[in-house]
């Protein structure tokens, strides 16, 4: 127990027997030890290092011929395997898109209200960990997840917000200090909000992905059985360019992810006070020809509308009064999803999650 004394856990910058983590007295038998400590979660950062510590202060202080073993147990149950995760949840929904800009965030929000409205129970997940914008959008900026007791396992209580469950590393960080993160910390952070997250019984659990092709959706792929993807796109032909590079992701023979659709937002703009005109500013149905050349359903062209803006800047998506012409777009963008998902649902396997690549 001296030796154990010397050593400092990093999560709590005390040494063990002060953070209370000598789950009981070392059990010696001969000239072997045998040490039980206890860590909150099995996915602690500090497990390997503070194992092997342990063991360099026992033979330093005990003899070197000492045969230590170091037995970990947790607080907290371990994280379930990857093909148990989300038991609750019937249909995981890619929004996805190869470009920056083209208003993903927004059809994602506006696509979880309306599924919400429809009467299923919808989960959205901000996967862009660099520049998280769900918060502002369903107005709880200032929501702070706090964490529940579930068989066992401390998980994150998503914020529910229009009839949603909302998660977003927004809650987490300062919304005006950037994030400053390797790669591996993005990662390890979108897994916690995965699996770490109480997200119960979902029938439609959307994720809103960040722009590219990045590590970021290749954890997504590693993680969850994605049902299918929505691609995002302006009807510009640099926008449709991205898109393309999105959709070949999902159709990578390792991948194998079923595109539902593309959808095409700022289709057009139509000024408040001229509803019946229509001004193709960014092309004209790029994103419809670029459908028909991929073979996947057109779900809806969602039109430039300033109100989508105003709306979303305000908390208060477009989807939240149906009796618009916006909000009725996204409510026919929901149906539309809801039938192409039960389409594939009967027509193909279930999908399975991306093996890691092991070199």
């Amino acid at each position: 127990m001296d030796a154990l004394a010397t050593v400092t856990y990093a999560g709590t910058k005390k040494n063990l027997v002060e953070s209370q983590m000598v789950a009981d007295q070392p059990a010696i038998n001969g000239n072997k030890v045998t040490v039980v400590l206890e860590f909150p979660r099995d996915t602690d950062p500090f497990l390997k290092s503070t194992v092997k510590a342990a063991e360099a202060a026992i033979k330093y202080q005990c003899g070197q011929d000492v045969e230590v073993t170091i037995v970990t147990e947790f607080k907290s149950k371990p994280r379930p395997a990857v093909e148990q995760l989300l038991p609750g949840v019937k249909n995981i929904i890619a929004v996805s898109s190869g470009k920056g800009g083209v208003g993903k965030s927004t059809v994602s929000a506006n696509l979880a209200i309306s599924l919400a409205r429809l009467g299923y129970k919808v989960g959205l997940l901000d996967c862009d960990i660099f520049g998280p914008s769900v918060p502002k959008m369903f107005d709880i900026e200032e929501a702070r997840p706090y964490a529940v007791k579930v068989d066992g396992r401390d998980l994150i209580c998503p914020i529910e917000q229009y009839g949603v469950k909302v998660l977003s590393i927004g809650f987490f960080v300062s919304p005006t200090t950037a994030t400053l993160w390797r790669g591996g910390m993005a990662t390890s952070a979108l897994k916690q909000l995965i699996a770490d997250a109480d997200w119960g019984e979902l029938d439609y659990f959307i994720l809103d992905t960040p722009p590219g092709t990045s590590d970021i959706h290749l954890t997504l792929l590693q993680t969850l059985p994605i049902t299918g993807a929505v691609i995002v796109s302006t009807p510009q032909q640099v926008a449709l360019a991205d898109a393309r590079k999105g959709i070949d992701m999902y159709r990578n023979e390792k991948v194998n992810v079923p595109i539902l659709g593309l959808i095409e937002n700022m289709a057009w703009f139509t000024p408040a006070e001229l509803p019946e005109n229509r001004y193709y500013i960014f092309g004209k149905e790029g994103c419809k020809q670029l459908a028909e050349e991929m073979q996947v359903p057109l779900l809806a062209q969602i039109p430039l509308v300033q109100g989508i803006c105003d709306s979303g800047d305000a908390g208060k998506p477009a989807a939240l009064n149906v009796d618009t012409m916006t909000g009725q777009a996204f409510i026919n963008l929901a149906q539309a999803v809801v039938t192409v998902v039960n389409r594939r649902n009967k027509e193909q396997p279930k999908t399975k999650v991306v093996g890691m690549n092991k070199q």
